[in-house]
Protein backbone atom coordinates (compact mmCIF):
# COMPACT_ATOMS: atom_id res chain seq x y z
CA UNK A 1 0.00 0.00 0.00
CA UNK A 2 1.06 3.54 -0.97
CA UNK A 3 0.08 6.19 1.58
CA UNK A 4 0.37 10.02 -0.19
CA UNK A 5 -0.28 13.09 2.57
CA UNK A 6 -0.90 16.29 0.13
CA UNK A 7 -0.96 19.95 0.76
CA UNK A 8 -3.48 20.78 -1.74
CA UNK A 9 -6.76 19.68 -2.74
CA UNK A 10 -5.43 19.72 -6.02
CA UNK A 11 -2.44 17.16 -5.19
CA UNK A 12 -5.27 15.05 -3.97
CA UNK A 13 -8.05 14.99 -6.63
CA UNK A 14 -4.44 14.37 -8.89
CA UNK A 15 -3.51 11.65 -6.88
CA UNK A 16 -6.74 9.79 -6.57
CA UNK A 17 -7.81 10.34 -10.27
CA UNK A 18 -4.56 8.55 -11.36
CA UNK A 19 -5.39 5.80 -9.00
CA UNK A 20 -5.69 2.46 -11.24
CA UNK A 21 -6.66 0.34 -8.23
CA UNK A 22 -8.52 0.76 -5.36
CA UNK A 23 -8.08 4.46 -3.23
CA UNK A 24 -9.28 5.68 0.07
CA UNK A 25 -9.27 8.82 1.48
CA UNK A 26 -8.29 9.38 4.92
CA UNK A 27 -9.80 11.80 7.31
CA UNK A 28 -10.02 10.74 10.96
CA UNK A 29 -9.61 7.13 10.27
CA UNK A 30 -11.80 5.58 12.77
CA UNK A 31 -13.62 3.44 10.46
CA UNK A 32 -11.23 3.06 7.51
CA UNK A 33 -8.59 1.77 9.33
CA UNK A 34 -10.80 -0.66 11.14
CA UNK A 35 -12.06 -1.96 8.09
CA UNK A 36 -8.39 -2.25 6.58
CA UNK A 37 -6.92 -4.18 9.57
CA UNK A 38 -10.42 -6.83 9.21
CA UNK A 39 -9.67 -7.34 5.42
CA UNK A 40 -13.00 -6.15 4.42
CA UNK A 41 -11.32 -3.21 2.26
CA UNK A 42 -7.56 -3.28 0.67
CA UNK A 43 -6.40 -0.25 -0.81
CA UNK A 44 -3.40 0.24 -2.88
CA UNK A 45 -3.62 4.22 -2.20
CA UNK A 46 -3.89 6.17 0.96
CA UNK A 47 -4.79 9.88 0.32
CA UNK A 48 -4.80 11.38 3.78
CA UNK A 49 -6.19 14.88 3.94
CA UNK A 50 -5.04 15.81 7.15
CA UNK A 51 -2.78 18.54 6.00
CA UNK A 52 -4.85 20.48 3.28
CA UNK A 53 -5.94 23.87 5.23
CA UNK A 54 -9.48 23.73 3.81
CA UNK A 55 -10.39 20.69 4.95
CA UNK A 56 -9.20 21.63 8.50
CA UNK A 57 -10.89 24.60 9.24
CA UNK A 58 -14.10 25.78 10.24
CA UNK A 59 -15.16 29.64 9.61
CA UNK A 60 -17.84 31.91 9.09
CA UNK A 61 -19.06 32.17 5.82
CA UNK A 62 -22.19 33.41 4.26
CA UNK A 63 -24.05 34.11 7.80
CA UNK A 64 -23.44 30.43 8.05
CA UNK A 65 -20.27 28.26 8.89
CA UNK A 66 -17.62 26.34 6.91
CA UNK A 67 -16.54 23.25 8.08
CA UNK A 68 -13.60 21.41 6.66
CA UNK A 69 -14.19 17.80 6.23
CA UNK A 70 -11.34 16.44 8.31
CA UNK A 71 -12.50 18.44 11.19
CA UNK A 72 -12.82 16.42 14.42
CA UNK A 73 -15.88 16.59 16.79
CA UNK A 74 -13.86 17.37 19.69
CA UNK A 75 -12.91 20.40 17.54
CA UNK A 76 -16.72 21.29 16.50
CA UNK A 77 -17.38 21.21 20.42
CA UNK A 78 -14.51 23.72 20.99
CA UNK A 79 -16.25 25.98 18.66
CA UNK A 80 -18.41 28.05 21.03
CA UNK A 81 -20.63 30.23 18.15
CA UNK A 82 -21.19 26.77 16.25
CA UNK A 83 -22.50 24.89 19.17
CA UNK A 84 -24.84 27.96 19.34
CA UNK A 85 -26.29 28.33 16.30
CA UNK A 86 -26.20 24.58 15.12
CA UNK A 87 -26.57 22.83 18.59
CA UNK A 88 -27.85 19.86 16.80
CA UNK A 89 -25.10 19.24 14.60
CA UNK A 90 -22.61 19.39 17.20
CA UNK A 91 -24.42 17.40 19.42
CA UNK A 92 -24.65 14.51 16.71
CA UNK A 93 -21.03 14.41 15.61
CA UNK A 94 -20.21 14.15 19.27
CA UNK A 95 -22.05 11.13 19.33
CA UNK A 96 -19.83 9.55 17.20
CA UNK A 97 -18.04 7.13 19.29
CA UNK A 98 -16.26 7.70 22.66
CA UNK A 99 -14.43 10.69 23.72
CA UNK A 100 -11.09 9.79 22.48
CA UNK A 101 -13.18 8.90 18.91
CA UNK A 102 -14.01 12.12 18.66
CA UNK A 103 -10.53 13.33 18.97
CA UNK A 104 -9.90 11.37 15.28
CA UNK A 105 -13.47 11.39 14.04
CA UNK A 106 -14.39 13.64 11.60
CA UNK A 107 -18.15 14.56 9.70
CA UNK A 108 -16.63 13.93 5.89
CA UNK A 109 -15.31 10.77 7.51
CA UNK A 110 -18.77 9.74 8.74
CA UNK A 111 -20.70 10.95 5.78
CA UNK A 112 -18.12 8.81 3.32
CA UNK A 113 -18.40 5.84 5.22
CA UNK A 114 -21.53 5.55 3.14
CA UNK A 115 -23.19 4.28 6.69
CA UNK A 116 -27.00 4.81 6.87
CA UNK A 117 -26.59 4.78 10.20
CA UNK A 118 -24.25 7.91 10.47
CA UNK A 119 -24.64 9.74 13.38
CA UNK A 120 -23.72 13.47 11.81
CA UNK A 121 -25.51 13.12 9.17
CA UNK A 122 -29.33 13.20 9.24
CA UNK A 123 -28.30 16.63 11.76
CA UNK A 124 -26.59 18.12 8.81
CA UNK A 125 -29.36 16.97 6.22
CA UNK A 126 -31.66 18.57 8.60
CA UNK A 127 -29.91 22.04 9.02
CA UNK A 128 -29.86 22.20 4.95
CA UNK A 129 -25.71 21.45 4.69
CA UNK A 130 -23.89 21.19 1.48
CA UNK A 131 -21.14 19.37 0.84
CA UNK A 132 -18.04 20.77 -1.36
CA UNK A 133 -17.15 18.35 -3.78
CA UNK A 134 -13.67 18.34 -5.75
CA UNK A 135 -12.64 16.72 -8.41
CA UNK A 136 -11.09 16.70 -12.01
CA UNK A 137 -13.73 18.63 -13.17
CA UNK A 138 -13.65 21.49 -10.86
CA UNK A 139 -15.70 22.10 -7.72
CA UNK A 140 -19.27 21.61 -6.85
CA UNK A 141 -22.17 21.67 -4.21
CA UNK A 142 -24.20 19.11 -3.20
CA UNK A 143 -27.00 18.90 -1.04
CA UNK A 144 -25.97 16.52 1.88
CA UNK A 145 -28.99 14.39 1.27
CA UNK A 146 -28.02 13.50 -2.40
CA UNK A 147 -24.67 12.49 -1.40
CA UNK A 148 -24.81 8.75 -0.13
CA UNK A 149 -26.69 6.34 -2.41
CA UNK A 150 -26.90 3.01 -0.96
CA UNK A 151 -24.87 1.38 2.08
CA UNK A 152 -21.23 2.18 0.78
CA UNK A 153 -22.00 3.84 -2.38
CA UNK A 154 -21.55 7.64 -2.66
CA UNK A 155 -22.28 9.76 -5.67
CA UNK A 156 -18.76 10.93 -6.09
CA UNK A 157 -17.26 10.02 -9.41
CA UNK A 158 -13.34 8.60 -9.25
CA UNK A 159 -10.77 11.06 -8.03
CA UNK A 160 -13.47 13.59 -6.15
CA UNK A 161 -13.22 14.41 -2.20
CA UNK A 162 -15.62 16.06 -0.31
CA UNK A 163 -14.04 19.35 1.17
CA UNK A 164 -15.89 20.50 3.31
CA UNK A 165 -19.57 21.31 4.67
CA UNK A 166 -21.48 24.25 4.60
CA UNK A 167 -24.04 25.38 7.20
CA UNK A 168 -26.31 27.64 5.92
CA UNK A 169 -27.27 31.11 7.96
CA UNK A 170 -30.02 30.04 10.16
CA UNK A 171 -32.87 32.00 9.87
CA UNK A 172 -34.67 33.77 13.40
CA UNK A 173 -36.84 31.87 15.72
CA UNK A 174 -34.74 28.76 14.36
CA UNK A 175 -33.64 25.45 16.36
CA UNK A 176 -32.43 22.11 15.51
CA UNK A 177 -32.01 18.90 17.49
CA UNK A 178 -30.59 15.61 17.07
CA UNK A 179 -31.12 12.12 18.60
CA UNK A 180 -31.27 8.48 18.29
CA UNK A 181 -31.22 5.53 20.00
CA UNK A 182 -29.20 2.66 20.54
CA UNK A 183 -28.78 -0.88 22.55
CA UNK A 184 -25.85 0.58 25.03
CA UNK A 185 -25.68 3.64 26.95
CA UNK A 186 -22.93 4.92 25.14
CA UNK A 187 -20.10 3.72 21.90
CA UNK A 188 -23.15 1.92 19.46
CA UNK A 189 -24.49 1.92 16.28
CA UNK A 190 -27.62 3.83 15.66
CA UNK A 191 -31.15 1.67 15.74
CA UNK A 192 -32.71 4.78 15.02
CA UNK A 193 -31.49 8.61 14.20
CA UNK A 194 -33.84 11.79 13.60
CA UNK A 195 -32.61 15.14 12.68
CA UNK A 196 -35.26 18.24 12.81
CA UNK A 197 -34.97 21.79 12.06
CA UNK A 198 -38.06 24.23 12.51
CA UNK A 199 -38.23 27.92 12.07
CA UNK A 200 -41.28 29.74 14.19
CA UNK A 201 -43.09 32.91 13.13
CA UNK A 202 -43.48 35.40 15.93
CA UNK A 203 -47.04 33.32 16.92
CA UNK A 204 -44.77 30.63 17.60
CA UNK A 205 -46.28 28.52 14.51
CA UNK A 206 -43.76 26.30 12.13
CA UNK A 207 -43.36 28.19 9.27
CA UNK A 208 -40.51 25.73 7.96
CA UNK A 209 -39.61 22.26 8.57
CA UNK A 210 -36.37 19.71 7.73
CA UNK A 211 -36.89 16.27 8.99
CA UNK A 212 -34.11 13.39 8.57
CA UNK A 213 -34.27 10.10 9.34
CA UNK A 214 -31.20 7.58 9.51
CA UNK A 215 -31.34 3.81 9.99
CA UNK A 216 -34.18 3.46 8.58
CA UNK A 217 -33.59 3.07 4.99
CA UNK A 218 -30.78 2.20 2.29
CA UNK A 219 -29.49 5.46 3.12
CA UNK A 220 -30.38 8.74 5.89
CA UNK A 221 -33.74 10.15 4.22
CA UNK A 222 -34.95 13.50 3.89
CA UNK A 223 -39.10 13.32 4.50
CA UNK A 224 -40.53 16.15 2.89
CA UNK A 225 -43.91 14.89 4.05
CA UNK A 226 -43.15 14.85 7.65
CA UNK A 227 -41.58 18.63 7.11
CA UNK A 228 -44.93 19.24 5.66
CA UNK A 229 -47.45 18.45 8.51
CA UNK A 230 -45.28 20.25 10.89
CA UNK A 231 -46.14 23.23 9.08
CA UNK A 232 -49.85 22.97 9.63
CA UNK A 233 -51.99 24.95 11.64
CA UNK A 234 -53.14 22.22 14.54
CA UNK A 235 -51.88 22.30 17.87
CA UNK A 236 -48.77 21.23 18.45
CA UNK A 237 -49.97 18.00 20.06
CA UNK A 238 -51.52 17.04 16.70
CA UNK A 239 -48.79 18.13 15.05
CA UNK A 240 -46.40 15.67 16.78
CA UNK A 241 -49.09 12.70 16.04
CA UNK A 242 -48.85 13.62 12.43
CA UNK A 243 -44.88 13.76 12.22
CA UNK A 244 -44.91 10.36 14.14
CA UNK A 245 -47.30 8.64 11.68
CA UNK A 246 -44.99 10.51 8.99
CA UNK A 247 -41.86 9.44 10.45
CA UNK A 248 -43.26 5.99 10.37
CA UNK A 249 -44.50 5.63 6.89
CA UNK A 250 -41.39 6.83 5.52
CA UNK A 251 -39.14 3.95 6.69
CA UNK A 252 -38.04 1.21 4.97
CA UNK A 253 -35.67 -0.62 7.45
CA UNK A 254 -34.02 -4.29 7.74
CA UNK A 255 -33.98 -6.98 10.27
CA UNK A 256 -30.43 -7.10 12.37
CA UNK A 257 -29.34 -8.09 15.54
CA UNK A 258 -29.83 -4.39 16.65
CA UNK A 259 -33.75 -4.21 15.93
CA UNK A 260 -36.49 -5.57 14.20
CA UNK A 261 -38.69 -3.59 10.96
CA UNK A 262 -41.22 -2.75 13.45
CA UNK A 263 -39.35 -1.63 16.22
CA UNK A 264 -37.12 0.59 14.24
CA UNK A 265 -40.65 2.07 12.57
CA UNK A 266 -41.70 2.53 15.99
CA UNK A 267 -39.03 3.55 17.58
CA UNK A 268 -38.60 6.45 14.54
CA UNK A 269 -41.84 7.72 14.99
CA UNK A 270 -40.80 8.62 18.63
CA UNK A 271 -37.54 10.13 18.23
CA UNK A 272 -39.42 12.41 15.84
CA UNK A 273 -42.11 13.62 18.20
CA UNK A 274 -39.01 14.26 20.46
CA UNK A 275 -36.69 15.54 18.30
CA UNK A 276 -39.33 18.03 17.18
CA UNK A 277 -39.97 19.28 20.67
CA UNK A 278 -36.36 19.88 21.34
CA UNK A 279 -36.12 21.99 18.18
CA UNK A 280 -39.11 23.49 18.92
CA UNK A 281 -38.23 24.96 22.48
CA UNK A 282 -34.99 26.08 20.71
CA UNK A 283 -36.44 28.06 18.17
CA UNK A 284 -38.78 29.72 20.61
CA UNK A 285 -35.47 30.50 22.60
CA UNK A 286 -33.86 31.68 19.40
Amino acid sequence: MRYEAPNTLDQAVALLAAELGEARVLAGGTDLLVQMRTDVIDPVLLVDIKGIAETRQIREEAGGFRIGAAVTGAELKEYPRLGSVWPGVVEAANLIGSTQIQGRATMGGNLCNGSPAADSVPALIAAGARASIVGPQGRRDVAVEDVMLAPRKLSLAKGEIVASFLLPAKPPRTGDAYLRFIPRTEMDIAVVGCGICLTLDARGACTAARVSLGAVAERPLLVAEAARVLTGNEALPVLLQKLDAAARAACRPIDDKRGTKDYRIKVAGVLARRAAQIAYQRARES
